[in-house]
């Protein structure tokens, strides 16, 4: 597999390694899957890339992954 998102230490951090919205589109698919598998517990992503995950392109492909905006960031609990 290729390296696509990373979640630092406490969920509230990530990390893309790609451009391509496809390919970000599946890894937050895959993430969220995890989240309700029970792999991980809620995750509360505040930043993304350096910056606010809200201004960042990978908000749209974990919105469509189900994570729903709070005032912090995007929430997905499982």
């Amino acid at each position: 597999g290729e390296l696509v998102l990373y979640v630092e230490r406490g969920g509230r951090t990530l990390l893309s390694y790609v451009d391509d919205r496809e390919t970000l589109a599946a890894a937050a698919k895959a993430l969220a899957d995890a989240v309700h598998a029970g792999a991980l517990g809620t995750l509360s992503v505040e930043r993304a890339d350096g910056t606010a995950v809200h201004a960042s392109p990978l908000a749209d492909a974990l919105t469509a992954a189900g994570f729903r905006p709070t005032p912090r960031g995007l929430r997905l609990r499982g």
